[in-house]
């Protein structure tokens, strides 16, 4: 079985509350749930969006 890797944020603390990007650059999970499900993403659209502020509460 081929191994996913994963990368998170430098700024992100211990406690794990962000989100981590696949080293394919094409998938984003929960940091919390590390055997969760995964979210298929155009990194560049997602980044785009984080960007104009369009996943503000």
């Amino acid at each position: 079985m081929n191994e996913q890797r994963w990368r998170k944020s430098t700024r992100s603390q211990n406690e794990g509350a962000c989100i981590e990007l696949s080293a394919t650059l094409d998938r984003i999970r929960d940091s919390k749930n590390l055997t969760g499900p995964t979210l298929r993403v155009d990194v560049a659209e997602f980044v785009r969006a984080v960007k104009l502020g369009l996943f503000d509460r």
